[in-house]
């Protein structure tokens, strides 16, 4: 099925909710206005339609292999990427002193959504790359950013981050990768990783490899990694490509979703690659980023930029499965009206279709929303000239990201499997492709951090550490925002006020008990960490969709059709999700105790 990227939509909610004003107020950001933004969301919908999301189906069906340490992409995926680079869309976001474009993270945001809509697995090639460039701006020397950033921003070389080991997933506490240091001042990295996104493929002539390990004699847990640049290929005093690496894919992944992407096990320095840089024996060359034993930290750049787009990602699956279901449903002929038809209707005619819909649109606005507001709120925290405006909008996106991404994902799992359920028994057959949209989905839940990392995140360091004043400072914009709804007069606002005050109370709730017993009842605390989560993303996205409704109502004669199906859609995320908040809050002040005295292991 085809995608058609819903530009009106993403220009909504960048220009009347995440405010690109204020953005282009910010130094070096006057020049994208939001007609410059609708052209540039015009030009990347164009790539995105007509070349990357034809190959979304191939991709599913026809994915990467490997065969003797060389891995093949899906047809078509090499020429798209070569179209990509050129295009300069890796480029967006990065400064213009590496070639990149240097615009704002907002316009970014809704590029790389429409990206990862048209075609998920081509969509984490650059994702990662994006990772890597923000860790060597970040962390690099002048010597890393001159080899690696302008071969990186234009394309050339694509970039993969190095956590995983088979012994340790999410603890990385556990990794065992080492770096002996070399006379030259490189390092020999040793060690397996796995679940290395694009670790090994054929759409670019470099691989810039990020690499978590310990140098010998480093204190042991987390304190002890360093990170390393470790290439595919070693580069040359002038910029060329020299000699491979001893870096070497001994297998890819066969996966549920997310199929054409290759998810790679990696292998560092057992000489298996040739190409050995020096007489010294094996060893993968590798180059310290920063300083020895920060490496986690370094590393956490990307993953935070990862986190974020992960929670993109999981948007943009649901606006996919979501325009297949709506397309699906109105040609779909199936039954009688309820209401009385003398012959049988197309199923977007009846009632519980029109719900399901509804509610996989409702979600998907309010979560883009929010993910935009994160967006903007980097951009001052990194552009603001005042720099108390820069730290308060810095906690205030942190606190964000692990909504962004726990919350988003696990919505685009319920919307994905909604729009199985749209087509009936259809859905449940691979040709319409339904079905890809949950798979592919699944992985995002996981992948960047579990649900529960997030969450565990959100309750320690987004919530505990500072005592819930930043949680509590956006519940405080909230109300006001009840208070602007309070001076519409129509049913719907009142509607919507009277859902959004009784979460943000559900809210406040929640935060109290967190701060109060996360360390006197950690367990318990910790148990209802994913509801808590949960409770912040309805509210989140709960109050964006306010938003939405009082500025469709007062622009309602500029559009009628587009502004009457804001301020319905909203109307039914008050009515149908918003109160969800406060079951969830009972859950987490009351229920945290059972989960923690439940032996879930005994029959």
């Amino acid at each position: 099925m085809s995608y058609t990227v819903p530009v009106k939509d993403m220009m909504f909610a960048m220009t009347r909710i995440a405010g690109l004003d204020k953005v282009t107020e910010l130094p070096g950001m006057a020049d994208f206005d939001a007609e410059t933004a609708q052209a540039v969301l015009e030009e990347s919908a164009k790539f995105c339609q007509d070349v990357v999301a034809p190959l979304n189906r191939v991709g599913d069906v026809q994915p990467s292999s490997w065969k003797d340490g060389v891995v093949t992409t899906t047809p078509g995926f090499k020429e798209a990427f070569v179209q990509f680079g050129e295009g300069g869309w890796q480029g967006v976001i990065h400064p213009a002193e590496y070639g990149g474009q240097g615009m704002p993270k907002l316009i970014a945001t809704a590029c790389a959504e429409m990206l990862h809509a048209s075609n998920l697995s081509f969509a984490l090639c650059p994702m990662l790359t994006d990772g890597a460039i923000e860790a060597l701006l970040t962390a690099g020397s002048d010597e890393l950013k001159a080899t690696y950033l302008e071969k990186l921003v234009s394309g050339q070389w694509t970039g993969t981050m190095n956590l995983t080991e088979p012994q340790a997933g999410s603890d990385l506490a556990a990794v065992r990768s080492r770096a002996e240091p070399q006379p030259d001042g490189t390092y020999k990295v040793f060690g397996t990783k796995i679940f290395i996104t694009y670790g090994e493929h054929d759409m670019a002539e470099n691989i810039v490899h990020l690499v978590l390990a310990r140098v010998t004699g480093a204190p042991e847990g987390v304190k002890g990694i360093s990170l390393f640049v470790v290439p595919k290929f070693l580069v040359n005093a002038d910029g060329t490509l020299g000699s491979r690496n001893d870096v070497q894919c001994v297998s890819i992944e066969h996966k549920l979703g997310i199929k054409a992407s290759p998810t790679a096990v990696l292998q560092f320095g057992d000489g298996m690659a040739g190409g050995i840089a020096d007489s010294a024996g094996p060893g993968a060359v590798g180059y310290l980023v920063g300083e020895e034993n920060r490496g986690l930290e370094y590393m956490f750049i990307m993953m935070n930029a990862a986190r974020f787009a992960v929670g993109l990602q999981g948007i943009a699956v649901a606006d996919r499965a979501y325009q297949q279901a709506v397309s699906y449903a109105r040609d779909r002929v199936q039954s009688r009206d309820v209401a009385g038809s003398p012959a049988a209707v197309t199923i977007i005619h009846h009632p519980d279709v029109k719900r399901m819909l509804l509610g996989m649109r409702a979600q998907i606005e309010g979560a883009r929303a929010l993910a935009y507001l994160a967006a903007a709120t980097s951009d001052l925290a990194h552009h603001a000239s005042s720099p108390g405006m820069r730290r308060e909008q810095q906690a205030i996106y942190e606190f964000l990201v692990p909504v962004v991404k726990g919350f988003s994902t696990e919505m685009s799992i319920q919307v994905a499997s909604m729009g199985v359920q749209v087509h009936g028994g259809m859905g449940f057959i691979e040709e319409t492709g339904a079905a890809q949209h949950l798979r592919d989905a699944r992985i995002l839940t996981i992948y960047e951090g579990t649900t529960a990392i997030q969450a565990n995140d959100f309750v320690g360091r987004k919530t505990v550490r500072d005592g819930g004043t930043v949680a509590r400072a956006i519940c405080t914009q909230i109300a006001m925002t009840e208070e602007d709804l309070a001076a519409h007069s129509e049913i719907e606002c009142g509607v919507m006020r009277h859902a959004l005050r009784h979460a943000r109370e559900a809210m406040l709730q929640t935060v109290d008990h967190v701060v109060t017993h996360a360390k006197v009842d950690p367990v318990g605390v910790y148990a209802g960490a994913v509801n808590y989560l949960q409770v912040a993303g309805l509210l989140l996205t709960g109050w964006m969709m306010a938003r939405s409704m009082m500025v469709s109502l007062d622009a309602m004669s500029e559009d009628p059709d587009f502004h009457e199906a804001k301020v319905l859609t909203a109307r039914f995320y008050a009515e149908s999700m918003l109160p969800g908040a406060t079951s969830l809050a009972q859950t987490v002040i009351n229920g945290g105790e059972t989960i923690a005295r439940a032996k879930v292991g005994m029959f």
